[in-house]
């Protein structure tokens, strides 16, 4: 928890409860479907919930704000999201079911009225959204493909609507066919830990 204080200290005493509670929880369920690698909840913090935590540094999310998380997994980046914009709406979504089942149950525990799970396909997904979150589940352009059309034309937010897109690595090629529109910030700017040395926050605006 410490390392979400470090980067985060305004937090009011009920997202402190939240984000604390986030290890147990996970770690219990882990214990009976394995949605986070056994290494890695070592570094839960820091690998999961700060890492989710980067798309707040580049962009805020108003209140009611709709927020679409694709390929949520054990519910990252979209739980955390949540925790930290109480007021905006996350509608978190996954093709495995036992996954959502998790992030249901995590959902519920923590007392997030905000989110919505849900074992759905992301071309299946209705709606319009502000924003389109995700985390390394594909190639950025296969990722354009899933959610085309689900893009919100109200614009209120400092950033124009569109994907922000955690990833990792040399994305030089991955980027090319959106070199014009593209916007990467790397989150070694917002955290000096060495993990977050390779890693980065891709913008994607809609139009």
């Amino acid at each position: 928890m410490d390392i979400i204080l470090k980067y985060f200290p305004e937090l009011s005493e009920r997202q402190k409860e939240q984000f604390a509670a986030l290890k147990p929880l996970y770690e219990d369920w882990n214990a009976k479907i394995n949605v986070i690698s056994r290494k890695d909840m070592d570094n839960f913090y820091e690998h999961h919930v700060l890492h989710s935590l980067a798309i707040a540094k580049v962009q805020p999310f108003k209140t009611m704000a709709e927020v679409l998380d694709v390929g949520t997994g054990g519910g990252f980046p979209g739980v955390p999201l949540a925790i930290m914009f109480p007021h905006a709406n996350f509608y978190l979504v996954d093709s495995i079911g036992k996954k959502i089942k998790v992030v249901q149950n995590v959902v519920e525990a923590l007392g997030l009225t905000n989110v919505r799970a849900e074992q759905i396909r992301a071309e299946q997904v209705q709606g319009e959204f502000d924003f389109i979150v995700s985390r390394a589940v594909t190639d950025l352009s296969q990722f354009t493909g899933w959610v085309k059309g689900k893009m919100s034309d109200a614009h209120y937010h400092q950033l124009r609507n569109g994907i922000l897109y955690l990833k990792g690595g040399d994305l030089e090629q991955e980027l090319s066919p959106f070199k014009k529109k593209v916007r990467t910030w790397d989150i070694s700017q917002f955290y000096t830990e060495e993990f977050f040395q390779t890693k980065k926050v891709i913008y994607l605006p809609f139009k």
